[in-house]
């Protein structure tokens, strides 16, 4: 009996022990990623009328929607929510990663002429700012208030693209900058970039007199051909607009941003 009394006490103390071990053990176990969002502008907003502001961003993304010049009305809250949240800066840091990644991979000329082109609006500058108070492109293009903005130079850098920007440097890639700002938006704009962080480049190009009237992808495109025709070979492309990335003259590859808040043919 005294013999049975002591095996039982010395299970329990054995289970407890055992199952001390087993919390100890568990405690170090990763605990899943749990994510707990704040309530936002969205929660009056349907879950119907998301998804469908969500398809058209979407469709928008893939260049299936027809040349826009607005955004939808019944859509303003879900861009305005998508562009201010943690969303859109998740989309810029997955682009920029694969960008990256992409660039580390590359063999690299002899002879220093691989280029890779950079938009500049709402691909290393943001001009959220200035949207923000212009119903985040729910409002009608105004050419003479978004030249105001720009002439202020105080647009913020888009992050993710400054680490693209940072690396694609320090692999020896040339840098062209090809914006559809003015050649008399020159000074500002190299103020503002260098104030973002952007401090080299190998060519700043800008739209000149002779480009006036011409369609983003018509005009850009003419400017990469010039580029090809100098030597450079474009094996990297980022930019926010189809019209930056499509058309001819295209770079061995393309990195498209999100942008929904306006489309530029």
């Amino acid at each position: 009996m005294v013999f049975l009394r002591y095996a039982l006490f010395l299970c329990l103390v054995s289970m407890a022990f055992c199952q001390e071990s087993m919390d100890v053990e568990f405690n170090l176990l990763p605990r899943p990623l749990i994510i707990e969002y704040p309530e936002t502008r969205l929660s009056n907003i349907t879950e119907e009328l998301k998804m469908q502001c969500t398809s058209w961003r979407v469709a928008g993304e893939s260049n299936n929607l027809a040349p826009w010049k607005t955004i939808p009305t019944e859509c303003a809250e879900y861009v305005e929510e998508y562009m201010l949240g943690r969303a859109y800066n998740f989309d810029l840091e997955t682009v920029s990663k694969e960008a990256r990644l992409y660039a580390k991979t590359l063999k690299l000329g002899d002879d220093g002429m691989d280029a890779w082109v950079f938009d500049i609006d709402e691909t290393l500058l943001s001009n959220l700012p200035y949207y923000s108070d212009h119903g985040f492109g729910l409002e009608v293009f105004d050419c003479a208030q978004f030249d105001r903005w720009v002439l202020e130079g105080v647009a913020p850098v888009i992050r993710p693209s400054l680490k693209l920007y940072k690396d694609v440097i320090g692999l020896g890639i040339k840098i062209i900058l090809l914006t559809g700002r003015s050649e008399d938006k020159r000074n500002v704009t190299i103020s503002n970039l260098m104030d973002a962080g952007y401090l080299k480049w190998d060519k700043l190009i800008l739209r000149g007199e002779e480009d006036e009237g011409k369609s983003a992808a018509a005009f850009k495109s003419e400017k990469r051909k010039e580029m090809m025709d100098e030597g450079y070979r474009i094996i990297g492309n980022y930019g926010d607009q189809w019209s930056d990335l499509a058309g001819t003259s295209v770079a061995s590859r393309s990195f498209k941003l999100s942008n929904p808040m306006y489309f530029i043919p």
